[in-house]
């Protein structure tokens, strides 16, 4: 594998990466691979859907997500008016 090094990147710029990786739930380093991956190679041929849905939620941690509160459950209206 080889690696490189990035100087002199803008600050708004590494905020923005940093945010963006933090929300993928991923390091940095792998998010500049993910983009690098994605803008530099060929498209691979079409997924199926079920494949593509688990791609875009691959890296969401569902533990985290929050529970609704359960509501009480309303009675039915009286149709024997």
């Amino acid at each position: 594998m080889a690696s490189i090094t990035i100087r002199n990147l803008d600050e708004t710029l590494k905020t923005k990466l940093r945010l963006q990786s933090a929300q993928h739930g991923c390091s940095m380093e792998a998010e500049v691979r993910n983009i690098l991956r994605q803008v530099l190679l060929p498209a691979s041929a079409p997924s199926d859907f079920a494949n593509r849905v688990h791609q875009r939620f691959v890296g969401l941690k569902v533990e985290s997500l929050p529970i609704p509160t359960r509501q009480e459950v309303r009675t039915p209206p009286d149709m024997d008016l």
